[in-house]
């Protein structure tokens, strides 16, 4: 299956600015199910190398002795992060258009609940066996991460990387209500983006701490917004000023909060690689956007893609429980321990993709259309 022509650039009087009507299946973009285990093996290589803190236990010592060459190269995989909400803001706005607020609530759900409840199971059986990897939580703590609202609770999190998912819902949350609701249009969503962007930056300013940056996320809105405008460079031709112009800014304004937020004098991480790997993330989903990406039609980045979003979940705690039974119970060398605990995630990852999300993802977004 090979990635859609991206359409010519329309004159400003024929930009649409009521629904597109329901049309043939959408193309899916290979190129973008790729990118999307890149990241994610980005953030794996940060949690499993690039970082001291509980997998330092597992591995008995500091990644960094153990790994000199690999965890100053994998250091920078947090920013795996941001590369995930740039090809959110991308798939978010491609997936919601022509539907209706019933449909785009469905499909996130049906998406995002059932692997992560399993995830959420996994890992806290884990921690019953092995307490030293992750802390148990008590019941009424589980139950509330049920939910995925933990953090706006105040609940410790099961899953350590479950953060984004919380991000991931705001955004979700904040273009539903302005964009999806009325209808998803190329006017539409350039005023939203160009709306958020003033909101993140006067929230910035107004200091830490408010409801508006709690809403707004002004560290993370550039990227979600990068990729909202690169999808309208996909969908409307790359020759439109305006599309590119928003993911210019974007692009600045985000090497910004990444500097700042993962970057400080003194600190492991050189500012301009940070200003690299934020500027690479943009420029492999502007391939996409651009139609240069075409060539990449292989089947299994169908399954790369698929695999994605429970490789994410399982990887980090479960990871660090392979690592100290295969590396400190076993004696397995730390190499050989790296490469099969990936592929263990992977493996588990398979699993929960084929005997969770392809059955009950599609059963409950009936039952909620049903409801």
């Amino acid at each position: 299956m090979s990635l859609a022509t991206p359409e010519l650039a329309p004159s400003p009087a024929k930009i649409p600015v009521v629904p597109a009507p329901p049309g043939p299946p959408r193309t899916r973009l290979l190129a973008l199910d790729g990118l999307r285990l890149a990241a994610a093996l980005m953030v794996c290589l940060y949690h499993y190398t690039g970082r001291g803190g509980v997998v330092s236990a597992s591995w008995h010592q500091n990644p960094e002795h153990i790994f000199p060459t690999l965890s100053r190269a994998t250091a920078y995989g947090c920013f795996g992060v941001e590369f995930f909400f740039v090809i959110s803001g991308f798939v978010i706005c491609m997936s919601s258009w022509g539907r209706s607020l019933g449909d785009f609530f469905r499909s996130r759900v049906a998406r995002l609940y059932p692997a992560y409840w399993v995830a959420l199971v996994l890992v806290t059986g884990a921690s019953l066996i092995l307490p030293a990897v992750v802390r148990a939580v008590r019941l009424d703590e589980f139950l509330v991460n049920l939910t995925m609202l933990q953090q706006p609770m105040g609940v410790p999190r099961v899953l350590g990387v479950c953060w984004t998912l919380w991000v991931e819902v705001r955004f979700y949350a904040l273009f539903a209500l302005a964009v999806v609701l009325p209808g998803v249009t190329y006017r539409r969503v350039v005023l939203f983006c160009s709306v958020w962007t003033l909101a993140a930056v006067l929230s910035t300013a107004a200091g830490d701490g408010s409801w508006a940056q709690l809403i707004v996320m002004p560290q993370y809105a550039p990227y979600f917004i990068g990729g909202l405008a690169l999808y309208l460079v996909h969908r409307f031709g790359h020759r439109l000023l305006l599309p590119w112009g928003i993911v210019a800014l974007s692009w600045i304004l985000g090497l910004r909060t990444a500097t700042e937020g993962l970057w400080h004098p003194g600190a492991a991480r050189n500012p301009y690689i940070v200003m690299v790997v934020v500027t690479l993330a943009f420029a492999a989903v502007a391939a996409v956007a651009a139609g240069w990406t075409r060539w990449a039609a292989w089947p299994w980045l169908t399954t790369a893609g698929a695999l994605t979003y429970p490789f994410y979940l399982v990887h980090e705690h479960l990871g660090w429980f392979a690592i100290r039974v295969l590396h400190r119970a076993w004696g397995l060398p730390p190499w050989p321990t790296l490469a099969v605990t990936v592929l263990g995630m992977l493996g588990l990852a398979w699993l929960i993709h084929r005997f969770v999300e392809t059955p009950f993802g599609p059963k409950l977004k009936r039952a909620l259309k049903a409801s």
